[in-house]
């Protein structure tokens, strides 16, 4: 088999535009690539990568014992028994966060969450609270007491 020389002006020019149409070809595929991937993680409600469930987590159990203590002081005022007060109170916090949790991303639950009289003037409230998104869960424990008139 015999080698054919080169046509040194032609042939040199040729191969330099294809290899120059495959690098263009080449960086426009990746360019797509990387707008693809941009594009997908638009519809994410949150950074997968954000710390969103320690700081929710925080959030709610440092927050939970005033909001809940304010709240069955309402219903009691408006006539509820202290117990039942507290219970109701539970129940729409929980509703509340079950609400907030879907607007942020972020689950927010209370799991076995039992109210019982402490004393006459104290609720014991015991559960656990648990916050997660689409790659991450956390479970507290919650365990505080609130007191009322």
């Amino acid at each position: 088999m015999q080698m054919t020389p080169l046509n040194t002006s032609t042939d040199r020019d040729t191969a330099q535009m294809l290899l120059a149409t495959g690098v263009v070809l080449l960086m426009s595929l990746l360019s797509m690539a990387i707008f693809g991937v941009k594009v997908a993680g638009l519809t994410l409600p949150h950074d997968t990568a954000s710390d969103g469930v320690i700081i929710t987590a925080q959030e709610v159990s440092e927050g939970l014992p005033e909001l809940v203590e304010a709240r069955t002081q309402l219903w009691i005022d408006g006539g509820l028994e202290p117990l039942d007060a507290g219970q109701t109170a539970m129940d729409g916090v929980h509703n509340d966060m079950l609400h907030h949790g879907e607007v942020r991303g972020i689950e927010v639950k209370m799991i076995d969450i039992q109210v019982t009289e402490a004393s006459s003037m104290t609720l014991r409230i015991t559960g656990e609270l648990g916050v997660s998104d689409g790659d991450a869960m956390l479970t507290i424990p919650l365990d505080f007491t609130i007191t009322h008139e």
